[in-house]
């Protein structure tokens, strides 16, 4: 869908500020009866009736947004099940499991409670491509004449889902389901839709967990915690004295980990961890990791040392997810936190990686401290240059100097130069080995670069 711009989604859904357009009740019942119709027309002829499920994070905005989609879905005949407050991995996990036509997550992630959003999954349990997403908008802006003539659906509660999604996430650690008896671990939940799941899952698997914001008001989820406030739980497992902390975002799709010491590994350092592991165990897929174009260069050396390889995606999980189902690999994620471990879910899982690399840590019998050490992450220098139109990039002063500086990097390195999609700004990064040699180059492309375009 080359050149065409979608109004309402994002790289995630739509977002925006609760109870502001377009997140309004009009406008999420249109949107409900929108999808209802491209899916169902995607869908075919069918015997089965048509079933949504529907999920939800901790915001007080939660519940008016739920009502109407769920008024738009039933108005095209569809039956929806609501599974309540529950984490975005889990309505992927359980729309596969209901045989749904397609799952909806009402959350605005990491964002503060003001905002909130909508996402969709499939009946695949992966998030919608663009030209679906286009296809919703379309009919969202094309006025209802009230064609369909159907019966109604109906509304009730999805049976037992934090009691499936539960058992789901045990099952992925293998027989032993007493893995980490005796491990103590710190937990922040955000104050969000993994406040009883994620305790749940790990108490149930052995571990003794000191476990922080976990009561949820409906305005504190985010609120100094979680993903969005790495210093938290590093001060957490310090003051219990835990082997090692778990923070999630409010609608925990993501993950933050930390060591016995409380120092965060970033999301390229997890990453390394998992792959290498699976390479050794003979389980990564063609050997591979899917990465973002912003994981460090020291993730490829890492990965490239234990005999696998990186490949790169746009920025956003959904790309990440779409480059692993085009190669058939099994493990991918970015440097924020989003890890998807493709054997057991479709979609970042916070909770699922997190199980699945303290696995790896209690198998080991070594802490993450020295399980981290797999990876070296290189310098790295970053330069937002603030220019005054978006000229092409290789028709730039200094691009003849960025393909020389890539060249004599080579695998040692990397030059990413972008525009930003929301500011008049160049980002430039630069990373290898020898911090002053690359800063001394980003500095010379910058200078370069404001000579001929700054603001």
């Amino acid at each position: 869908m080359s050149g065409t711009t979608r109004r309402y989604f994002g790289t995630d859904g739509i977002r925006a500020r609760a109870n502001a357009f377009p997140l309004v009740p009009d406008f999420v019942v249109r949107l409900g009866q929108a999808a209802a119709d491209a899916f169902l027309a995607r869908r075919g002829d069918s015997r089965t009736w048509p079933l949504v499920v529907i999920g939800k994070d901790t915001r007080q905005s939660c519940d008016m947004l739920e009502a109407a989609i769920a008024a738009g879905l039933t108005s095209r005949g569809i039956d929806v099940r609501l599974a309540g407050v529950i984490p975005t991995p889990a309505v992927a996990q359980l729309t596969r499991e209901e045989g749904a036509a397609f799952g909806i997550v009402i959350s605005a992630s990491h964002n503060p409670f003001e905002d909130n959003g909508i996402k969709f999954f499939g009946p695949d349990g992966y998030k919608l491509d663009d030209a679906l997403e286009l296809e919703i908008e379309s009919l969202v802006d094309t006025p209802d004449k009230s064609t369909y003539a159907g019966p109604v659906g109906r509304i009730a509660p999805l049976a037992h889902a934090p009691e499936r999604y539960t058992a789901f996430i045990r099952a992925s650690v293998g027989e032993d389901r007493e893995l980490f008896r005796g491990l103590h671990l710190a937990l922040d939940a955000a104050n969000g839709a993994a406040s009883e799941t994620s305790l749940e899952i790990l108490r149930s698997l052995g571990a003794k967990v000191s476990v922080f914001h976990h009561h949820p008001s409906g305005i504190n989820i985010n609120l100094d915690c979680g993903c969005t406030n790495p210093e938290v739980i590093g001060a957490l497992v310090r003051e219990t004295g835990a082997a090692a902390g778990v923070a999630h975002d409010g609608d925990a799709d993501r993950v933050l980990l930390c060591d016995e010491t409380g120092s965060v590994l970033d999301g390229d350092e997890i990453m390394a961890l998992a792959a290498i592991s699976m390479i050794r165990a003979g389980t990564l897929k063609e050997n591979t990791l899917v990465a973002t174009v912003m994981s460090n260069a020291g993730l490829d050396e890492a990965v490239r040392a234990a005999g696998g390889r990186v490949v790169r995606a746009g920025v956003g999980d959904r790309y990440v997810i779409e480059e692993m189902k085009k190669g058939g690999y099994n493990l991918g994620g970015e440097q924020s936190g989003h890890f998807i471990f493709r054997d057991h879910n479709t979609t970042g899982d916070g909770i699922l990686a997190a199980v699945q690399v303290l696995k790896r840590m209690r198998e080991s019998g070594q802490p993450l401290s020295e399980l981290r050490k797999v990876m070296t992450k290189f310098p790295q220098i970053l330069r937002n240059i603030r220019v005054r139109e978006k000229r092409p990039l290789a028709e730039l002063v200094a691009a003849p100097r960025l393909a020389a500086l890539e060249a004599r990097l080579g695998d040692a390195g990397r030059v990413l130069l972008r525009y930003s999609g929301t500011e008049a700004l160049l980002r430039l990064l630069v990373e290898g080995r020898d911090a002053a040699f690359i800063e001394a180059e980003a500095d010379a492309i910058a200078a370069e670069i404001r000579a001929e375009i700054g603001a």
